[in-house]
C-alpha cells in the first residue's frame, strides 16, 4: 500500500513540476539559494543550502484568520527545487552541485573562528551567505534539543492536533515555552556550549521555524530536519527515530571531544531514540530531560539511562530543572 500511495504522489509531483517546467522559460529572474544554518566538525565547515526558483515567505496580518494560515502554511511546500545547478563559494575556491531536490552542502577547509561563521556563495546571478556554527574550543558539553513539544507546543504526538496546530497557526500565533527558551540559554552558556535543534519537520519549515524561534529569543542553532522527498525507488522518507538518531550520531561524529545533553519530550519516543544514543555511544550523555507530552511507554528506555548512569529528567515544565541550576551554580559533575 505504501508503494502504491508513493506512485500517486510521484505522479502528482511530476505533474506539477510539468506545469513548472513550462513556465521557467519565460522566467528571467535568477533562482533563489535558501541559506540553512551549518555547523562544525574539526576538519570543516559544514555550509547547506538549498536552490529554488523562488521563495515563499508567509505574511503575518493583525487578526489574520486561520483559513488564510493554511494556505501560507500549504504554499511553502510547493517549491519548486533547482536541480545541478553549480554553487560556488569563491573566496575558499569551492563548488557544489545541487541534487534533484535543490539541496547543496560545501565543505569548507576549518579556520579559526568565534561563534558563527559565514560562507558567501553564489549560483547563476544568485547571492547569499551561508551561517556556520563553529563549535568553540573551550565548550562544556553539546545540547541536542528536539523542538515540537519541547520547545514549541504542536501537539505533534496525535497526527491530526500536529496538522491542526502546524496548518492553522502563524508566526504571531504559535506557542514557544518560555522556560524553554531560558533552559537552552542556560544551556548554551552564552554560546560557549553548541545548540543543536532536531525535528522531523520537513526542510520546507526551516525559515519559519528560524523566524519563529528567534522572535521568541531562542538560542541560534542549527537545525536537523527531515527531507521528506519521495520516489518510487524511495517510497518513505526515514522515520522520526531513523532521523533522529542518525543526526544524534553526526553530531557526535562533527564533535569527538564532547559529551551530549539530550533534551526532547515524553510525546514521540525521545527517551527510546535517546536511551538507543547512549547505547551506542557509551559515556557520551551526560542527562536526558523530557518534557512531559502525550502517552507513551517510558519505563523500559528510562530504566536503561538511569542503569547506564545518566540522570534523567521527567518534568511537566522546566521550572525545577532551572531552580536546580541556579541553586548549584553550575552543572552537573561530569558534564564536561
Amino acid at each position: 500500500m505504501k508503494r502504491g500511495i508513493a506512485k500517486i504522489l510521484v505522479r502528482a509531483e511530476a505533474w506539477f513540476e510539468a506545469i513548472l517546467g513550462r513556465l521557467r522559460p519565460m522566467r528571467r529572474e535568477p533562482p533563489v539559494i535558501e541559506a540553512y544554518l551549518g555547523y562544525s566538525t574539526p576538519e570543516h565547515w559544514v555550509a547547506r543550502g538549498r536552490v529554488l526558483s523562488r521563495l515563499i515567505r508567509p505574511s503575518v496580518r493583525e487578526g489574520q484568520r486561520r483559513g488564510r494560515n493554511a494556505l501560507q502554511m500549504l504554499s511553502l511546500f510547493l517549491t519548486d527545487e533547482v536541480a545541478e545547478v553549480t554553487v560556488r563559494a569563491r573566496a575558499h575556491d569551492l563548488s557544489a552541485v545541487t541534487d534533484e531536490e535543490g539541496y547543496f552542502t560545501l565543505l569548507v577547509p576549518w579556520q579559526d573562528a568565534q561563534g558563527w561563521a559565514e560562507v558567501a556563495v553564489e549560483a547563476e546571478g544568485a547571492e547569499a551567505v551561508l551561517p556556520v556554527q563553529v563549535t568553540p574550543s573551550g565548550a562544556a558539553f553539546a545540547v541536542v534539543s528536539d523542538i515540537d513539544d519541547t520547545v514549541i507546543l504542536t501537539g505533534a504526538w496525535s497526527l491530526w492536533r500536529n496538522l491542526w496546530t502546524t496548518l492553522t497557526g502563524n508566526l504571531g500565533s504559535r506557542t514557544v515555552f518560555p522556560d524553554a527558551v531560558e533552559l537552552l540559554a542556560r544551556l548554551s552558556q552564552g554560546g560557549r556550549n553548541p545548540v543543536f535543534f532536531v525535528s522531523s519537520s520537513p526542510w520546507n519549515m526551516h525559515a519559519f521555524l528560524e523566524e519563529l524561534l528567534a522572535q521568541a529569543g531562542v538560542v541560534r542553532a542549527p537545525l536537523f530536519l527531515r527531507d521528506l522527498g519521495i520516489s518510487e525507488m524511495q517510497p518513505l522518507a526515514a522515520t522520526h527515530g531513523e532521523h533522529k538518531g542518525s543526526v544524534i550520531d553526526r553530531l557526535m561524529a562533527a564533535n569527538p571531544g564532547l559529551r551530549f545533553w539530550l533534551v526532547g519530550d515524553t510525546g514521540q519516543h525521545d527517551a527510546a531514540i535517546y536511551a538507543a544514543a547512549a547505547a551506542r555511544h557509551p559515556g557520551r550523555v551526560i542527562r536526558v530531560t523530557l518534557r512531559r507530552a502525550g502517552r507513551v511507554a517510558l519505563e523500559p528506555p528510562v530504566a536503561a539511562l538511569r542503569a547506564a548512569g545518566i540522570p534523567v529528567d521527567l518534568l511537566d515544565d522546566y521550572g525545577p530543572l532551572l531552580r536546580d541550576l541556579a541553586q548549584r551554580g553550575d552543572f552537573p559533575a561530569g558534564s564536561g
